[in-house]
């Protein structure tokens, strides 16, 4: 079973996401098991704050580095595998997320206002091997909506989260390519029909023609993936 911990200034934030549809159903069941931690449990400040002004000057403040070192050595195990989201770090893709989802531990933190004091960047990559990873080439507020994308990605790839490997092995850029067309009742929905293959019953036949149209799809929307 998969672990993922996330180290947050908003856990109730996650929480909200993380116990509905599918990953809140892959929690219940104990196909994963997701956990979100305050930082602000692990301050000494009686005020309970963990961010300060920058040196050098500046708007906004900066997350202070004992409480986040704090909290993130007490959570991580031994085999944790340390994620920091930021805009600075490698894209996500569907090969990063095969990737990850191999691990049995993510531990994921997530930054807040300017950024976190980059000397506990430096202890955890140093001796700890935290990676940064990005969700684009864009600037949020925080890390909480880049670490609920991620942990989607990769809890929906454990077993027993999803019905069998064919509801994700077909999706887009699982093989390098985006899905073919989708069609549900009616058959014809405001003059629009459903190709007639689909209708047919030769699954042969459709197969071939979902092939094709992820191929034509892709060359339309995304010729840069071929």
């Amino acid at each position: 079973m998969m672990k993922i911990d996330i180290a947050t200034l908003f856990p109730d934030m996650c929480e909200t996401y993380l116990s509905e549809s599918i990953i809140g159903r892959a929690r219940a069941s104990g196909a994963v098991e997701i956990t979100c931690h305050n930082i602000r449990d692990y301050t000494d400040d009686k005020h309970r704050r963990v961010d300060d002004k920058p040196y050098g000057g500046g708007t906004g403040m900066v997350m202070q580095a004992e409480p986040v070192y704090s909290c993130i050595t007490s959570i991580a195990s031994e085999n944790a595998k340390l994620i920091y989201m930021s805009p600075q770090g490698k894209v996500l893709t569907q090969e990063l997320v095969k990737e990850l989802a191999a691990q049995s531990h993510l531990v994921i933190l997530c930054g807040h206002y300017e950024g976190i004091d980059n000397r506990v960047l430096e202890e955890l990559g140093e001796n700890f091997g935290l990676c940064e990873i990005s969700v684009g080439d864009y600037v949020l507020t925080g890390g909480e909506l880049p670490a609920l994308l991620l942990t989607d990605a990769v809890v929906r790839l454990q077993k027993g989260v999803l019905p069998d490997e064919s509801a994700y092995t077909q999706d887009s850029h699982w093989n390098g390519l985006l899905e073919h067309p989708l069609y549900t009742r009616p058959e014809v929905w405001r003059g629009r029909v459903v190709p007639e293959v689909l209708l047919s019953g030769h699954h042969a036949n459709i197969e071939k023609w979902r092939e094709e149209q992820s191929q034509t799809t892709t060359y339309s929307k995304r010729p840069d993936l071929l």
